[in-house]
């Protein structure tokens, strides 16, 4: 991966503090009791679109397409 630094930089201004927990997230149903998306597994991805990113704006493209770029209020698309 090339920029690997600069990828780094990138995911720490939009890196929360962990929290504890993980694992793979379950395809979203849509239904009310479906589990939201925790913060670690939001890092989690982050990191392994870091991983495989070619350069930053790679990597914000990735992020922003797979809904792991926070928005206005700090909150990932993907965990809402």
């Amino acid at each position: 991966m090339s920029g690997s630094v600069e990828v780094r930089q990138f995911l720490l201004r939009y890196e929360g503090e962990g929290q504890g927990g993980g694992g793979v997230p379950a395809q979203r149903s849509g239904h009310a009791e479906a589990p939201r998306v925790s913060d670690d597994q939001v890092r989690r991805a982050r990191l392994a679109v870091a991983r495989g990113a070619h350069g930053v704006e790679d990597c914000a493209q990735l992020l922003d397409m797979l809904g792991l770029k926070p928005d206005d209020d700090g909150t990932a698309p993907v965990q809402r």
